[in-house]
């Protein structure tokens, strides 16, 4: 699943991977900031209490008719 996460003034955080470890890569209006090992590094950055996970809904279907 794609997780993601955005912040005030375009900021954006996503897992990625580097040279084969797992980071989360912090962008600001698609602009790469940093490229973190863990959630503290994140918060040295961006305050993580004005992030919001990014929940993609599933698409509603139509009821179909049965004549």
């Amino acid at each position: 699943m794609d997780r993601r996460w955005v912040g005030p003034d375009g900021l954006e955080i996503r897992p990625a991977v580097r040279a084969g470890r797992q980071v989360l890569r912090v962008r600001r209006d698609g602009w790469l900031l940093a490229d973190c090992v863990s959630v503290e590094e994140v918060a040295r950055l961006v305050d993580l209490a004005d992030l919001c996970e990014v929940v993609p809904l599933p698409l509603r279907r139509r009821p179909t008719t049965v004549e």
